[in-house]
């Protein structure tokens, strides 16, 4: 399990949101959703900082993206979604330390079945926030090289946002058999593509590698960082980063929604960097994220922070 991801009292008489504001306790969605039936929704991960939204419009927008090149059909408006979030958040007097998981499904079908002609109800949008800190901490985190690839465009975009995380899942069990944090996953090619749950970056001297967006989520706090890479001093390449490149690495990160910027200090048995202390650059490139992640988040009306 993650360092800090263990179960928050403060969640249990929470209200969330599926298709309307609802208690916790309560929630559910039927044996006949498209989630159920074929793990078929979208999903997007937002974090709430000093009472703040963080990134909420680009989460928004690549939720709707997923939802578009999926085919749903009767996708929510981007303000019905908006609302949604922000009515769930205010309805727990939600502002700081909080993670919401947003999940739009293809919605109810008529009939058991994949076909998504049997889904003639509208979609089905779930708001479920909870109290949670980042998920890695500060300590340093320790992966190692799953067996399992990760999906190629040609059998399932990575682009899309998606719910149907058996492939991800396979690479934790790994982590989890072999006692570390995560997973590193490498593509058909054999290059190193992301963690199972994560964006990944090697710093080599002072350039900023990191796998393409192929075979992996170009993640927005992914985004985020190579804009402020070039900021804090740091030369980019993107492009087909061999294991080995990131065995011999000075520095090792992560970077994700759930965990923000969390640093590597060992792969496969193979220390990263010479301590596990954060390195410099990620000291850097973590003060500039927080900083630039703050000034561009929404503040929310109902808290005073």
């Amino acid at each position: 399990m993650a360092k800090f991801n263990l179960p928050d009292e403060r969640n249990q008489n929470t209200m969330v949101w599926v298709n309307g504001l609802t208690p916790r306790r309560e929630a559910k969605v039927s044996v006949l959703d498209s989630v159920v039936q074929g793990g078929d929704a979208v999903w997007e991960g937002l974090r709430i900082q000093s009472g703040r939204a963080l990134q909420v419009d680009d989460h928004i927008s690549r939720l709707l993206d997923s939802a578009h090149a999926l085919a749903f059909a009767n996708i929510p408006t981007r303000e019905d979604i908006e609302s949604a979030i922000f009515k769930t958040l205010e309805a727990n007097g939600m502002c700081d330390g909080v993670h919401a998981r947003i999940t739009l499904t293809r919605g109810l079908k008529s009939t058991s079945g994949m076909d998504p002609r049997l889904n003639t109800h509208g979609c089905t949008l779930i708001v479920l926030p909870e109290y949670k800190g980042l998920v890695y901490g500060n300590q340093g985190i320790r992966l190692i090289t799953s067996a399992i690839r990760r999906n190629s465009p040609s059998c399932l975009d990575s682009k899309i946002h998606h719910n149907n995380l058996l492939n991800n899942i396979l690479a934790k069990i790994d982590a989890n058999v072999a006692g570390v944090d995560d997973a590193l996953m490498l593509d058909l090619e054999g290059f190193v593509a992301e963690t199972n749950a994560t964006n990944v970056f090697a710093v080599r001297g002072a350039t900023l590698l990191t796998p393409l967006a192929t075979a992996c989520l170009p993640g927005l706090t992914r985004k985020l960082v190579l804009e402020l890479a070039t900021q804090v001093g740091l030369k980019i390449e993107e492009r087909q980063v061999s294991l080995t490149e990131f065995y011999t690495a000075n520095e090792v990160f992560t970077t994700g929604t759930m965990g923000g910027l969390a640093h590597v200090i060992e792969i496969d048995g193979r220390r990263i960097g010479s301590s596990d202390s954060m390195g410099p650059w990620t000291q850097k490139l973590q003060s500039s994220y927080q900083e630039a992640i703050l000034d561009s988040g929404r503040p929310l009306s109902h808290c005073s922070i």
